[in-house]
């Protein structure tokens, strides 16, 4: 199976759009190399603007830059994106509406040998709190080359969560992100898994190895985690009645969060929560991390087989 990294496949968007709108400008905080867009730096660089260690100010330009109608692409780590500069995304882009896209990278314990400082497992809570915000996780490298394009052209502040690490290509070529809505990639009504980023894979690998002992689930992607899409949320609810989510975030305030509040409103479901349980990470292998943390589909499997005992 392809495995690319979402951040990759956002540098090579921006080069795309950057080509198509002359309006799109990239702003930076010193990992340009890192978070890919050293790509529209190469191809543009008078439209490239490396701020240095300064998110909080980067923020504050980019705002300014949106005023006078640019489009502005602002990039750094997740942790710094959404932790360090949380009052000026607050104030000067959710506050005031403002047309800024937040793309930040290395999100999750996927970073690795970073560790628990680099490794935010909090930015969709703390993104998706905040009004006029849309929030997007991206399951794959070609979600995220869709997604970037669908931010470009929409009006207001948008964040989208990038990851470090080469991720399975999960959806097809011709693959249209649209903006709000969830996509059933599988179909199967003994339960249902709710899984985005890097997780949807792995809840499609779990969904072979269920259907291996005669256990069928939905596996639905849901990339969009602000607006959520609630008809789809209810209606898979409903027919599986009985659900898993499964996210590389905190199950506190992230999608797990999210699909409940959808649910205890309106189709109260069992419901099992696949995540990481309320603590930070730490330094080693993406892979061996992944594995501790539970953020695999041998989880995921047990999970569903859980939450079947409680179904209606």
């Amino acid at each position: 199976m392809t495995k690319i990294a979402t951040r990759t496949a956002y540098g090579q968007a921006l080069v795309k759009l950057g080509e198509q709108n002359p309006d799109i400008v990239v702003l930076d905080a010193d990992l340009s190399k890192s978070t890919k867009t050293a790509d529209f730096q190469k191809k543009f660089p008078d439209r490239f603007f490396n701020i240095g260690i300064a998110e909080a100010n980067m923020m504050c330009i980019a705002a300014g830059m949106a005023t006078t109608g640019k489009v502005p692409f602002a990039s750094t780590f997740a942790i710094f994106a959404t932790g360090r500069a949380f009052e000026q995304v607050r104030n000067s882009i959710a506050h005031t509406e403002l047309n800024v896209k937040i793309a930040a990278t290395h999100a999750g314990i996927s970073v690795g040998e970073d560790g628990g400082s680099h490794q935010t497992v909090e930015d969709v809570a703390i993104m998706r709190v905040l009004p006029n915000m849309t929030v997007i996780v991206p399951a794959d490298a070609i979600e995220t080359a869709s997604a970037v394009e669908v931010a470009s052209k929409m009006h207001g502040p948008v964040y989208i969560r990038l990851g470090r690490l080469d991720v399975p290509v999960v959806l097809p070529e011709d693959y249209q992100f649209v903006l709000g809505k969830a996509v059933i990639m599988r179909e199967g009504w003994d339960a249902a898994v709710f899984a985005n980023g890097l997780m949807v894979a792995k809840a499609l690998e779990a969904a072979e190895q269920l259907a291996a002992q005669g256990i069928e689930i939905a596996v639905v992607n849901v990339s969009t985690i602000k607006p959520i899409d609630k008809a789809t949320i209810i209606e898979v609810a409903r027919r599986a009645g009985a659900v898993v989510t499964a996210e590389e975030h905190s199950i506190i305030g992230g999608l797990g969060s999210a699909v409940a509040e959808v649910l205890a409103e309106n189709e109260p479901t069992p419901m099992v929560r696949v995540g990481i349980q309320d603590t930070f990470g730490e330094s080693g292998n993406p892979e061996a991390l992944l594995e501790k943390y539970g953020l695999t589909a041998a989880k995921i499997s047990e999970a569903v087989q859980k939450v079947m005992q409680n179904k209606k």
